[in-house]
């Protein structure tokens, strides 16, 4: 496994007018690992992700994705797949005309659709308005896009939000044989229990980096002490840094 950084943030930055949403945030994502980025609501994940592919500009700072920034990485949208709710689908398409018409713009073959439509647990919802969607069932067609071009690295923004038991049972399958290819996924998530059988890394952010390192340095005292030290520091009012 290649000990060169899949995505590293390097003093990430970015004010809004007086509001500071990301406060000089330096960590390295390990390739071929699945990394749970977590925070509580407004903890600046969202930014930090969108500053990571190019879709806002930092105040300080850069951030990189397979050794180059988004906009400067070759064949990108082939190379990184991406999920957010900031990218809508085409109004009135259905699952599989939304599908095509990311294969058209990748520039992939149609029967790509048919083969992350069944990796995502979409067959016999083919035809269905995404308008007509569940939460759930739309988590797993952002899921497909971001799979269409068979990336190397995958960003996944609160994928588990709608998804019932079920749903998260098989997301959580799904991203670790997704990182067995050898992938990496950077998943956010503002609640730890959603991720905590998935990740292999954590990093915990609240404006700031609160801690980078291991699941297991974080779960060591097991599960009481998992819960007990992640509020600690989300809630800590100081930069409480660690590296595991």
């Amino acid at each position: 496994m290649s000990t060169t950084p899949a995505i590293s943030l390097t003093g990430l930055t970015k004010k809004f007018k007086d509001v500071t949403a990301v406060d000089d945030l330096t960590v390295d994502i390990r390739a071929g690992r699945v990394t749970g980025l977590l925070g509580r609501n407004g903890a600046g994940k969202t930014t930090t992700l969108r500053m990571l592919l190019g879709l806002a500009g930092p105040t300080a700072g850069h951030a990189t994705v397979l050794g180059r920034p988004y906009g400067e990485l070759p064949r990108a949208a082939h190379r990184v797949g991406v999920a957010m709710d900031a990218i809508g689908p085409v109004t009135g398409s259905t699952v599989r005309g939304e599908l095509l018409v990311w294969t058209a713009c990748l520039g992939l073959d149609r029967r790509r659709t048919d083969e992350v439509i069944g990796l995502t647990g979409l067959t016999g919802a083919e035809d269905r308005p995404v308008s007509g969607c569940s939460t759930g069932m739309k988590q797993r067609l952002a899921l497909a896009t971001a799979l269409l071009a068979d990336p190397e690295v995958l960003v996944l923004d609160e994928p588990a939000n709608g998804l019932d038991p079920d749903g998260i049972r098989w997301l959580r399958d799904t991203l670790r044989e997704l990182a067995a290819e050898g992938r990496t996924v950077l998943v956010s998530s503002h609640q730890l229990a959603e991720v905590e059988q998935t990740v292999d890394d954590v990093v915990v952010v609240q404006r700031t980096l609160r801690y980078a390192g291991t699941l297991a340095d974080l779960t060591d005292g097991g599960a009481h002490r998992l819960e007990e030290r992640f509020f600690h520091l989300v809630d800590a009012p100081e930069r409480a840094l660690t590296h595991a």
